[in-house]
């Protein structure tokens, strides 16, 4: 029997196509040039917090905006609120507010919030008075029960009282006008809405006014937005003289690609948040957002290169947790447990080092995690039991200068998967480093060496005289070889009748741990065909080997 979810008839679609087709956004590739931003996270966030920020983080929390290099940033509600009140009142009075920032304050197109608010805006160096109503044919049924006239004379008087107490409030104030619910008011009215404000507003080049476009509530698949700011964008007055605004919200989970087709759309500003606070499923994500145009080649004109901090800060203001997955914030989002994944991501780092350094193309990682503040070993290649050869090998080369040959790789990635299986745990790169000694590295038992000696003869052998022991028995061995290792491996078979053929051998100095020591890795074949492994770390490379292919006659299964 198929599944289905009950009710579903109960619901129909609750947008409004414009009139016209508008599908030119739909021709352009890319957002070429960072919005106008306005981080709303001190009003729209903080009035989603179930313990609302108290005025000392409000503070903390407008500096980190500035820093980040928010130039315009929404303050509150002040008539709404007397904590939000005295919040505006502090910016103000103790000048914190810098000459390049302009505050944003919300009002409802009702007089006696709309005069509490200037009276709260008095002194303001520079501010946007942002007034709204509601015009979607819901709220003009169901809860204003007023006619499309009627809901355009309350914008018109609130435009025209904001026009008028601006012009007797000290402060220099700019306008901005939301039709709020826009996403569920027919295009063609919105339109006459913001026309008419407009009309009473009169913007100049010298002084815009801002026509912010909220998807209040999401409706619709994000094209169907993005067509209805097409619409305003080519049909509103004065559209040189205004600034278009979107504020979408994330009900659909669509707020970011609400605001990037938005913004081919015409959109000149977006109006968000830091990871998305709001109410609902939240504002746009304005991290997301930018960091999207940075990973496209845009510069987003915020500053996201201390990303940790960032998310540390703002878990401390608002008591939200960043996602471990949040896209390009989470603590996870660089994280690389599989096997496959972790090859194809070492391979790619270091051919990005030797062919194209200036240029980002390694697969899995869409932006450089160093480009916002993230560590490498401790943030992409993270080893699990699903993790294989390419990640541990990486994390042993590139924390601890140990540059495994390939089928060793592959030994070490079993060992060290296996102690994560059993442990049902994640492995931290010191606890790797310690799985390699203890199975790879200087291994003494059951077979060990106390003493070798060697002496070259006419014909370029070499002679040596092996002192060693199995399980405490002491056996002297002489033997003969084209080199000191294959002569010391001769001895070795020869004492206890073992069978293997060295395979590989690979040495490199320790430039990473101490310039003085170097390693030797050694492989080895039985007869039945399996390798084992070895490695040996000495100031003397001839012992550093030696021990190496002792280990590895140690590891013969």
């Amino acid at each position: 029997m198929k599944a289905s979810m009950k009710n579903y008839t109960r619901y129909k679609r609750q947008y409004f196509m414009p009139p016209v087709p508008c599908m030119k956004w739909a021709e352009k590739e890319y957002v070429e040039k960072a919005p106008i931003w306005c981080s709303v996270d001190l009003r729209d966030g903080n009035q989603a917090l179930v313990i609302p920020m108290s005025l000392e983080q409000k503070i903390d929390f407008f500096k980190l905006l500035v820093k980040i290099g928010f130039k315009e940033i929404e303050v509150g509600f002040p008539a709404a609120s007397e904590t939000e009140y005295e919040f505006l009142r502090a910016l103000i009075e103790q000048n914190l507010i810098p000459e390049d920032v302009t505050i944003q304050v919300l009002t409802q197109a009702r007089e006696h919030i709309i005069r509490k608010t200037f009276e709260a805006l008095k002194g303001a160096p520079k501010a946007v008075v942002h007034v709204y109503n509601s015009t979607s044919l819901a709220q003009r049924e169901q809860v204003f029960k007023k006619s499309k006239e009627e809901i355009l004379k309350i914008a018109v008087e609130g435009a025209a009282l904001l026009k008028k107490l601006a012009e007797e409030t000290e402060g220099n104030f700019l306008f901005e006008y939301s039709p709020e619910s826009f996403t569920g008011t027919e295009p063609e009215y919105a339109l006459e809405v913001c026309n008419a404000v407009l009309d009473v507003w009169q913007p100049t080049p010298e002084k815009k006014a801002i026509i912010n476009l909220p998807v209040t509530v999401e409706h619709s698949m994000p094209h169907v937005y993005a067509s209805q700011i097409e619409y305003m964008c080519e049909n509103m007055k004065y559209r040189e003289n205004v600034i278009v605004s979107l504020h979408p919200h994330n009900d659909r989970g669509c707020g970011v690609a609400d605001s990037e087709l938005g913004l081919l759309a015409g959109a000149d500003r977006i109006e968000g948040t830091l990871f998305g606070n709001g109410e609902r499923t939240g504002n746009v994500d304005i991290v997301t957002l930018a960091m999207n145009m940075f990973a496209q080649g845009v510069d987003p004109e915020l500053d996201f290169t201390d990303m940790p901090d960032i998310c540390e800060k703002y878990e401390a203001y608002t008591g939200m947790k960043v996602d471990e997955r949040s896209p390009y914030s989470g603590a996870l989002v660089f994280a690389a447990f599989s096997g496959s994944h972790q090859d194809a991501i070492a391979k790619g780092m270091k051919w990005i080092e030797t062919k194209d350094p200036n240029h980002w193309t390694v697969p899995y990682l869409p932006i450089d995690p160093h480009d916002v503040g993230r560590n490498y070993d401790a943030d992409v290649i993270r080893i699990n039991s699903q993790s294989g050869k390419g990640g541990v090998g990486y994390i042993l080369e590139n924390k601890f200068g140990l540059n495994l040959p390939p089928k060793m790789r592959e030994a070490m990635g079993y060992a060290a998967k296996g102690v994560s299986d059993h442990g049902h745990k994640e492995l931290k790169p010191e606890e790797i480093f310690e799985i390699f000694k203890r199975t790879f590295e200087n291994v003494t038992a059951p077979y060990d060496i106390n003493e070798v000696h060697f002496q070259q003869k006419d014909d370029g052998s070499i002679t040596t005289q092996v002192t060693s022991t199995f399980e405490g028995n002491r056996i002297v061995t002489e033997a003969t070889g084209n080199g000191r290792l294959n002569a010391v491996s001769n001895a070795l078979k020869e004492a206890y009748n073992l069978k293997f053929d060295l395979v590989t051998y690979q040495e490199h100095a320790l430039t990473q741990s101490s310039s003085s020591k170097a390693i030797a890795y050694v492989g080895i074949k039985s007869q039945d065909g399996s390798l084992a492994w070895g490695a040996g770390v000495d100031p003397d490379i001839i012992r550093a080997s030696i021990d190496a292919l002792l280990t590895a006659i140690n590891n013969i299964k």
